[in-house]
């Protein structure tokens, strides 16, 4: 719920950017410098261009007489926003060995301390409390980028590290397989206007959707291993004419993060390091393509992301794991709704831009900060994106 006055806007914004620090506490210096790869970003960038956001959107047009953390920061810090003006180019953040993370935190300090004065002077202002919202809501969605860059990049080291030394918990015995039934309707799809969303949600507007079906739970490791051992990446039959080029390029026969012993046996990498494939724990890691290519397999497909957000509305009806598990790929190309418009200025950037040449996910991961997650959000990512925990609800 959003928060109502200086006291409890204070208090949320606090709460979000101490997550982000704590994220990063279980890192060394070197391990938050480092990037694996040109989609993934290093922790001190996560750190410091969430802190850019505020400084840039908020402090820069509302404090008096603003001067800025650090000049150098507009440009090492931006991201994507071409209305703001140069940015560091994203494949080379890895390069930024300067400033140090001990440089970044303090960056981080001096405008925690500057948006808590703007908040007191301005309690009752409601653009500023829009854009704090924004701001936090936006840092969040860094939260699960920071785990997921962590994961990939720890990925790449032979001695397989631990990012967390807690022990992961049991996996539940997984819900009944089976199929829910729905049955079509003219239904309305996007944000219904309670608390907060993004501007792709919006507007909220009528669709008709035909009978359906959706699994009542997420494809399990063990099923997906039964893919594997029929020979799945060996078919071309099963993919997508891109999918089957990926995993001829890159000679795929398994999802990211899962290795096979001298034994036969097959292991995960995960954020408690590597251990033995847990087979009745979903099965993450998997791009688009191989979705499609397993519900094919199986005789079946993806949900459109009006099914599924149909479903959600209804989960109680049998569904289960819609979310805080991980994101499922829908076969929804990722566009705006009819009647959307983008937002003015460089915010306007914020989403519009990429819809094109993606595809809509729908829930959230277990890597989702608590709250974040609602049956409207569309999370988006490129058909062959593997890194982030993406998986498979069937639909027929």
């Amino acid at each position: 719920m959003k928060p109502t006055n200086e006291f409890t806007w204070r208090r949320h914004y606090e709460t979000v950017r101490k997550r982000s620090l704590m994220l990063a506490e279980p890192l060394s210096s070197e391990d938050c410098g480092a990037q694996s790869m040109p989609d993934a970003s290093p922790v001190k960038w996560h750190l410091a261009h969430t802190t850019w956001f505020f400084e840039t959107f908020i402090l820069e047009p509302m404090e008096a007489q603003f001067a800025p953390f650090h000049p150098a920061f507009r440009v090492l810090f931006n991201s994507y926003y071409n209305g703001i003006g140069e940015r560091h180019p994203r494949a080379q953040r890895g390069l930024l060995t300067r400033p140090s993370l001990q440089e970044v935190r303090a960056y981080r300090a001096n405008v925690d301390q500057r948006i808590a004065r703007l908040l007191a002077e301005h309690a009752d202002d409601e653009a500023l409390a829009a854009l704090i919202e924004l701001g936090l809501q936006h840092e969040q969605q860094h939260q699960e980028l920071i785990l997921t860059d962590v994961k990939h990049m720890l990925a790449q080291n032979a001695l397989y590290p631990t990012y967390s030394s807690a022990s992961p918990a049991a996996p539940d015995t997984p819900p009944a397989a089976g199929w829910v039934d729905f049955a079509g309707a003219l239904t309305e799809i996007g944000h219904d206007g309670d608390g907060f969303c993004f501007d792709n949600e919006l507007p909220r507007h009528r669709q008709y959707v035909l009978p359906f079906a959706l699994a009542a739970r997420l494809v399990t490791n063990a099923e997906y291993l039964e893919f594997i051992d029929a020979g799945g990446y060996r078919d071309p039959a099963l993919w997508l004419s891109e999918g089957w080029d990926q995993v001829c390029a890159l000679s795929l026969a398994h999802p990211l993060y899962w290795r096979r012993d001298a034994h036969g046996s097959w292991h995960e990498f995960t954020l408690h390091g590597m251990g033995p494939l847990a087979p009745d724990l979903p099965a993450v890691h998997l791009s688009l393509y191989e979705a499609n290519a397993y519900a094919h397999w199986r005789g079946a497909r993806l949900p459109t992301e009006a099914e599924w957000e149909l479903a959600a509305r209804g989960a109680d009806r049998g569904l289960h794991q819609m979310f805080g598990h991980c994101w499922q790929w829908t076969s929804s190309s990722y566009s705006p709704y009819p009647g959307y418009a983008t937002a003015p200025g460089a915010l306007g950037e914020y989403n519009g831009k990429f819809m094109l040449n993606q595809y809509v996910l729908r829930g959230s991961s277990k890597a989702t900060p608590p709250g974040h997650a609602r049956a409207s959000y569309r999370n988006f990512f490129p058909a062959g994106a593997r890194w982030q925990f993406t998986g498979i609800r069937l639909a027929k």
